[in-house]
């Protein structure tokens, strides 16, 4: 509450123009657009002065050449200095970085990156030797895991002993009184790292050979009576807590598609496979967003596999119990996809 009021009040005193850092920019490239919509946000305490660079332009923002920034910086007074080691040669650099340790500026370099950078990377020492981890995730922190499978265990034993301890039977009676076949449905799909491991469901469909290769369909014939009910409200994931307990799955996390599907979608998605960082959920981000069931458009799956990554790269303990929340309200409404 403490930093959530100080961080408030701080944002207000910097929109109105107060606790403000003097910046300029050595160098120009194609990232000076993206970083100026940084400096341009005045919640964040920037005043963006300029840039040099040895191109010269008529921008009411181009200070000069990159020869005159020391004499600049003796004239204004300029807390911090971003150079784009791309437009930079080493020397440059070094004056740079002399002159600021010397004359109380902070400098900062940024790389020149390729254009490979992404949401999740960190910067990771070796010795003295920086290593750029283009993906850094949080649940590759011990803590993290721990932390998310406590939860799991918890949660799926309090499903299993309060809800499914009672709801199997009564589940059972009425797959069987339908068609015949087994309760369970089992089908192997992939979990973290793309490992092989056997998802279990209430049986919605009558027994049929296209159950491992065929995605469900609206109004497909497969469906059972009580199939229908058990998809509509999602009864039939629930046994999916006992793979959470088994610890092949949690409680959220991207959803897990069969194998033909994964194969499929591997070379058709890009980066399709960065799901696979995390275990598989019952729940997911994608599905609380409108992305579940059937795919039916390309943009489908490509949307779908946006929002599973950007789970995989910003997981917290928060975000998991605002998904379980969001999937337990669209269970009692309804959803328009879920057949």
């Amino acid at each position: 509450m403490y930093r959530w009021i100080f961080y408030y009040l701080r944002n207000i005193y910097r929109t109105e123009g107060g606790n403000l850092a003097n910046v300029i920019v050595i160098g120009r490239d194609r990232k000076l657009k993206k970083i100026r919509q940084v400096f341009d946000m005045p919640e964040l305490g920037y005043r963006y002065l300029g840039y040099f660079d040895n191109e010269s332009s008529k921008s009411i923002t181009y200070l000069g050449q990159i020869e005159d920034c020391i004499p600049y910086l003796r004239n204004t007074h300029v807390e911090e200095i971003y150079c784009m080691a791309s437009r930079l040669s080493s020397e440059e650099l070094g004056s740079l970085i002399n002159y600021a340790d010397n004359n109380l500026k902070r400098i900062k370099i940024i790389p020149d990156n390729k254009e490979i950078y992404t949401r999740a990377m960190n910067v990771e020492l070796f010795g003295s030797v920086p290593v750029l981890n283009l993906r850094k995730l949080p649940l590759e922190t011990d803590i993290a895991k721990y932390t998310k499978r406590t939860f799991d265990i918890i949660f799926s034993f309090l499903v299993c002993i309060f809800l499914l301890s009672w709801l199997v039977p009564i589940i059972a009676i009425l797959i069987k009184s339908e068609s015949k076949g087994p309760i369970f449905f089992r089908q192997k799909r992939h979990g973290v790292g793309k490992k092989e491991f056997w998802c279990y469901k209430f049986r919605s469909m009558a027994v049929n050979k296209d159950s491992d290769t065929r995605m469900m369909t609206k109004n497909d014939t497969r469906v059972t009576k009580i199939g229908a009910f058990m998809r509509k409200t999602s009864i039939d994931e629930l046994p999916q807590f006992f793979n959470v307990l088994k610890g092949d799955m949690s409680v959220v996390g991207p959803r897990p598609h069969m194998e033909a599907h994964t194969n499929q979608y591997q070379k058709s998605v890009d980066k399709y496979l960065v799901r696979h960082f995390a275990k598989p959920g019952i729940t997911g981000l994608a599905q609380i967003k409108g992305y579940r069931g059937e795919i039916i458009e390309a943009s489908d799956i490509i949307n779908r596999t946006r929002l599973d990554i950007f789970y995989v790269e910003k997981w917290s303990l928060y975000l998991d119990i605002k998904i379980i929340l969001s999937t337990v309200i669209n269970a009692v409404r309804g959803e328009e996809k879920a057949y």
